[in-house]
């Protein structure tokens, strides 16, 4: 097999198939017209499409950041060949249903055919993603009408499609935005506002943009429960589908960012000549509600960017130490002995042991949440469609917040591996540390992932998902002690797994007792806690996957042994980090509540 410098594609059909065995996800009814050589089919050519014209584009798309010119986007030439190539081929609508133009395929492929986009060439992928996730928000929210006019011609690449959140004043803080909505006497709305940090908000890659907008209805109560969602095209469009006029969207400026230059990001107003047409998505007052189908989706998509990201990152750290000759083993005190290769170093194999520990893992957990996704929406079991939507509430904050945070510690390793070279423009591994540090901050910052982990999705239904993955985790633990070189290794995780459980149960009676900013000070921690422990459980699961291959004399011995190694490795040098993480949370420790503003 011929490596690939995107994935170990060794490792990808070992997820897929023998970890979280896609051939029975393709059993399920809903997908049974996609055989196993169809959808390896699919994979290939979106591996294909990533390394031929995604990943070559990349570097170009940094150098020649979007500009803003009389008015108007300017693009490289290339991005355009891009996104027409993603889309032609059909992954716009990869997840989509196929009575809407899309292909039906599980979302677990459609996940894994686009982080192989993510890792070559993030700022490209966006511009797809971003449009299928409008879709997808307006298959499940939109009017019949919305979603003939809006979301086919998305999920055909016809149309582009952004989400519009934040604002200048509010960030993050969603229950303080100003853009207000003004009902007319036709049933539409008139938009007035201004929306920041917009991704893919302005460019002439497709017939149109078709904004999701979050504003509040004159009138509506403050705060969050008072925001509805729109849909605001940046033409008029038909009754008959056709692009028109202008609407009242006007590009206000671009950012300029540090990392994944090439999708151009803006400031947008809205209503600025008084005549923005808007349409009303779902009910009013629900807006934050319907907005949520597509933020969660890119959460998730933050999750697989940050460790494909990272992957490509440990892939060139791993040839270029497989390949760069300098210095002698320690004990070698022969000055004329010939250099060796800098893999021969304990402490570059401690950089790229970490790296593939943090990559594969978070891969697993990406992989195993989009599992979730498909078995909440089409499992034939009731009981696994609830158990699955549980076990995903509770893990997207998880996938964004944990592959973000140690994607970025990954990207910054391989820098580290090619010392003086990886810092220069030279070598890919500096801009792929730029474009994964963004993703701890969009789609939610980390600290709001912690914080809505610990408050809500590990206590709602008094701690009932929390209760269902202790359980998997105590089940693969129970196939683990069948091996008593095992059992050691995996105290750790049992002993976390429990102070998980029962630290958020202690935080919710601080909170209950009007406590809470005390009670979360640590949620980061938190975060860091139960995203090792699933990792870790994770981890266990390919390692005893990789022993019954070894076992049975099957597939690439190397590799197996490799996954062994790097489990161990996890359990033994990153879960006792949790541990510590986990202790800070239940005791309380003060250090961050107690600092005043004025003591800095």
């Amino acid at each position: 097999m011929t490596p690939s410098p995107l994935v170990d594609l060794r490792n990808q059909q070992f997820m897929l198939n023998d970890v979280f065995d896609l051939p029975a996800l393709l059993r399920l009814p809903a997908f049974a017209e996609h055989g196993e050589d169809a959808v390896a089919a699919v994979l290939d050519a979106a591996h294909a499409l990533a390394a031929e014209v995604f990943l070559p584009q990349a570097a170009e798309a940094d150098r020649e950041e979007p500009r803003f010119v009389d008015g108007e986007v300017l693009l490289p030439a290339s991005t355009r060949e891009v996104t027409r190539a993603y889309a032609e081929g059909g992954f716009n609508a990869a997840a989509a249903p196929v009575d809407h133009g899309g292909l039906g395929l599980p979302y677990t492929v459609a996940l894994a055919a686009d982080g192989l986009f993510m890792g070559a060439n993030t700022a490209a992928a966006g511009y797809g993603l971003l449009t299928r996730g409008a879709a997808h928000l307006l298959l499940a929210h939109g009017s019949p009408e919305q979603i003939r006019r809006y979301a086919e011609p998305l999920l055909a690449g016809r149309f582009f499609g952004t989400m519009c959140l934040s604002e200048p004043q509010a960030g993050s803080s969603l229950g303080d935005i100003r853009t207000r909505a003004i009902p007319q006497a036709d049933g539409s709305y008139r938009l007035e506002g201004q929306k920041m940090w917009i991704s893919s908000g302005e460019h002439t890659l497709g017939e149109t943009i078709i904004h999701l907008v979050l504003a509040r209805i004159e009138g509506a109560p403050a705060g969050t429960r008072g925001i509805s969602l729109f849909a605001v095209p940046r033409n008029h469009i038909g009754a008959d589908g056709q692009v028109g006029e202008r609407n009242d969207v006007q590009l206000a400026g671009l950012n300029h960012k540090l990392g994944q230059r090439g999708i151009v990001n803006t400031v947008l107003k809205f209503g600025e000549r008084g005549a923005c047409v808007a349409e009303l998505v779902g009910q009013p007052q629900q807006g934050l509600a319907a907005m949520f189908h597509m933020m969660n989706e890119a959460r998730i998509g933050v999750g697989i960017g940050a460790i494909m990201l990272a992957y490509r990152g440990y892939l060139y750290a791993l040839q270029y130490a497989r390949e760069r000759l300098q210095g002698r083993p320690v004990d070698n005190r022969d000055p004329e002995s010939k250099p060796v290769a800098i893999i021969e170093h304990a402490d570059v194999r401690r950089l790229l042991l970490r790296q593939r520990a943090l990559v594969e893992g978070g891969y697993a957990l990406c992989l195993y949440a989009a599992s979730l996704v498909d078995l909440k929406a089409h499992a034939v079991n009731e009981s696994e469609r609830s158990e699955a939507g549980r076990l995903l509430d509770l893990l997207t904050p998880i996938v964004k917040g944990w592959c973000s945070e140690f994607g970025v510690q990954a990207s910054d390793h391989a820098i580290q591996v090619l010392g003086g070279y990886g810092y220069t423009r030279e070598y890919p591994v500096e801009q792929l540390w730029r474009d994964n540090r963004l993703n701890p901050i969009h789609e939610g910052t980390n600290g709001i992932q912690a914080i809505d982990l610990l408050s809500r999705k590990a206590m709602a239904e008094q701690g009932a998902a929390l209760r269902l993955l202790g359980q998997r985790i105590e089940a693969t633990l129970g196939e683990a002690a069948m091996y008593p070189d095992w059992i050691e290794a995996t105290v750790v995780l049992r002993v976390l797994t429990q102070k998980v459980g029962v630290t958020a149960a202690s935080v919710a009676s601080r909170m209950q007792r009007g406590e809470a900013g005390l009670a979360l000070a640590n949620a980061s921690h938190y975060l860091h806690a139960a995203g090792h422990a699933v990792v870790g459980w994770l981890w266990l699961k390919q390692a005893l996957v990789a022993q019954k291959k070894l076992d049975a004399g099957q597939g690439d011995a190397d590799f197996l042994r490799g996954k062994l190694q790097t489990c161990r490795y996890f359990l033994k040098q990153e879960l006792p980090t949790a541990m510590h993480a986990i202790g800070l949370v239940a005791g309380f420790e003060d250090s961050f509540f107690a600092m005043r503003g004025e003591w800095f």
